[in-house]
């Protein structure tokens, strides 16, 4: 794994990079595995423990391990010039981008971001964006866009009232919105709920960086979650956390 130095998360040394083994790939898969499975109920097949798909040979992984060499977050990136050679990003699965991708620049997709329940202090997540955040910059990418998933798990109320809230907050401009080729089942039921609900963590982070939602969510059946689209400017990134993450803007 290329690294940056160690920090502490409560007292335990955490470092982060690119996985750079097969090996690690793998943990990274397998505590995906674990996460979506016990906190989503994603239906990821019988008889194995890890996450796959399709694109993982084509992604960048960032990983965070601790002082055992254990993978304790992850995160993965899809170049735009990689998702054209594999016929398109996987957001693209669930959201018509068809307008999002008429904008000019570079895009790039994050996914399968998750952490193990015992790192989410904040640590490990602010070591997953600053590899991630030098990355965006030095392979001069403009937009980073990503799906941000809300638990089903309750019927959907939670996630209808977190999406509101967010879409009432966050909302991309016209020219970056998307369709959900999925709608979320019982939308009749939650649209009259406008009262305020706690937003995800992890949905908390991507607008704390800056980040909008492109539109209305897409219900994923086999992770059992309703996914926002979100998008964040790169510039808007690099700037606001230049000296947090020890980099350049390509403005500046």
């Amino acid at each position: 794994m290329q690294n940056t130095p160690m920090a502490s998360s409560r007292g335990r040394k955490l470092a982060s990079g690119v996985a750079t083994e097969p090996a690690q790939v793998v943990e990274a898969q397998r505590l995906r595995y674990e996460v979506f499975s016990a906190e989503y109920g994603a239906d990821l097949g019988a008889g194995i423990d890890i996450d796959v798909d399709r694109f993982d040979p084509w992604c960048t992984h960032f990983v965070v391990v601790d002082q055992s060499g254990d993978v304790v977050a992850t995160t993965r990136l899809l170049h735009g010039e990689a998702a054209k050679t594999i016929g398109g990003f996987y957001s693209e699965d669930e959201f018509n981008l068809d307008r999002l991708k008429r904008n000019p620049g570079v895009f790039a997709e994050l996914g399968r971001t998750c952490i193990r329940s015992d790192y989410r202090s904040g640590a490990a997540l602010s070591m997953l964006w600053s590899e991630v955040a030098r990355y965006l910059v030095q392979e001069g990418i403009d937009y980073l866009l990503g799906c941000a998933s809300i638990s089903m798990l309750d019927g959907g109320y939670r996630a209808w009232r977190v999406a509101r809230q967010v879409e009432q907050d966050f909302l991309a401009d016209e020219r970056f919105r998307v369709t959900p080729k999925r709608k979320l089942p019982h939308l009749a039921n939650h649209r009259g709920h406008s009262e305020n609900v706690t937003i995800p963590p992890l949905i908390r982070s991507y607008m704390r960086l800056g980040a909008e939602v492109c539109g209305e969510p897409c219900w994923d059946p086999v992770f059992r979650c309703a996914d926002l689209l979100v998008l964040l400017s790169v510039d808007n990134l690099a700037a606001r956390y230049a000296r947090r993450f020890n980099i350049e803007s390509k403005t500046a």
